[in-house]
């Protein structure tokens, strides 16, 4: 199953306290939370380039499954970290205490990040 493709945020849960635990200024947070951010993967093979633009912030992080690569966070952090790929449509990763678990079902990407008791979950569809 293949990630490579445009998706479109539909929806999220908890961003604002998940942002706040992250360490994001408020003014930050408020800018953030109503715009819809566009992911674009493009995989190949074991390699994945994962660019999300949100507004005017791009952010993006390239990595090999099952080999060390840096990674920038939510909040501009990069931290070194492992991606394994769990099944055919999973992809798993801890960065600093935080797990995060992408899923991949159908023209659906279901990404939940958890730190502590926290969970944020976010749901983008192919466009």
């Amino acid at each position: 199953m293949s990630f490579t493709g445009k998706y479109e945020l539909q929806s999220q849960e908890n961003f604002e306290p998940f942002m706040k635990a992250l360490g994001l200024p408020d003014e930050q947070i408020q800018k953030g939370k109503d715009i819809k951010s566009i992911s674009e993967i493009v995989q190949d093979g074991k390699k994945f380039t994962v660019t999300v633009t949100t507004g005017t912030k791009v952010m993006k992080n390239e990595f090999t499954i099952g080999e060390e690569s840096e990674m920038e966070m939510l909040n501009g952090e990069k931290v070194k970290t492992v991606v394994q790929m769990e099944g055919n449509n999973k992809l798993v990763t801890q960065l600093k205490g935080m797990k995060s678990v992408t899923e991949l079902n159908g023209d659906t990407i279901i990404h939940t990040m958890t730190l502590g008791d926290l969970t944020y979950k976010r749901v983008s569809k192919r466009i």
